[in-house]
């Protein structure tokens, strides 16, 4: 299986804070990794620059072995890379249908036709009731807000989905929704990259999970190594982060 995403020894700098410190890891065809880590660690500030919405300050990323950290066509390396941000994010002045239809239509330019039934296909996938298309965001819950978000990114038919807690301000009902409709495109084979403190995430739907602290990729485990190796980190914080995390599959997860 070939690799759609390598990072090499990214490091980015703000306010004099190695915020990212030497990130190295890789994501293969089809596979969803969660980024883990206490609150500061560098996961959005990771996904940003992933998207290049924020620049490195050195290192390099390869998306489908072409490094893109240097490429001046930036708006074309990001209709191939979807982002599902904490908050939806959607245009409070659309309805649900024409947020999903502005990317099919203004950035890739498809007819009408198309856009449309690639929108349906998205809002399908994502488990949005049919009524809820013709409602503002607004009009929505948290969870049906998120949804319609992935869905946005979805009809963008983007060859990677990166997600920055999505279901973390959400009720229970509302993350639940949204874990389900991450888990559905991860089994479709989506490729994924979530940062997450969500253990039906983590523990059900990923595949590898890499552990960020002060901006340093300080581990790389499967799911189930965590309650195995929590206790191996010297550091309490990292300890005491994991110690959160491994909850038995059982226990609420869905």
């Amino acid at each position: 299986m070939n690799d759609k995403l390598r990072v090499e020894n990214l490091v980015k700098i703000i306010d004099k804070r190695k915020v990212l410190d030497e990130v190295t890891f890789r994501v293969k065809e089809g596979e969803t990794l969660s980024i883990i880590g206490p609150n500061g660690a560098g996961k959005s500030t990771l996904l940003k620059c992933i998207d290049l919405l924020v620049m490195p300050d050195s290192g390099r990323i390869f998306f489908n072995d072409i490094e893109i950290t240097s490429a001046k066509n930036i708006e074309k390396i990001r209709t191939k890379i979807g982002f599902v941000f904490q908050e939806s994010s959607l245009f409070t002045h659309m309805k649900i249908i024409d947020n999903v239809l502005i990317g099919p239509l203004k950035v890739k330019k498809l007819e009408r036709m198309e856009a449309e039934r690639i929108a349906r296909y998205a809002l399908e996938q994502v488990g949005l009731e049919k009524e809820k298309w013709s409602k503002y965001p607004l009009q929505l819950s948290g969870g049906e807000r998120q949804r319609a978000a992935i869905a946005r990114a979805l009809a963008m038919e983007p060859e990677l989905i990166l997600y920055d807690e999505p279901t973390s301000n959400l009720d229970p009902l509302g993350a639940y929704d949204v874990f389900k409709t991450i888990e559905k495109l991860s089994r479709i084979g989506i490729t994924s990259i979530i940062a997450t403190h969500d253990p039906r995430v983590i523990f059900k739907v990923s595949r590898r999970v890499i552990l960020l602290f002060n901006g340093k990729v300080v581990a790389e485990l499967t799911p189930q190594e965590i309650s195995v190796k929590k206790n191996s980190f010297e550091n309490p914080v990292i300890r005491m982060f994991l110690e959160s995390l491994s909850l038995p599959l059982s226990n609420g997860l869905g």
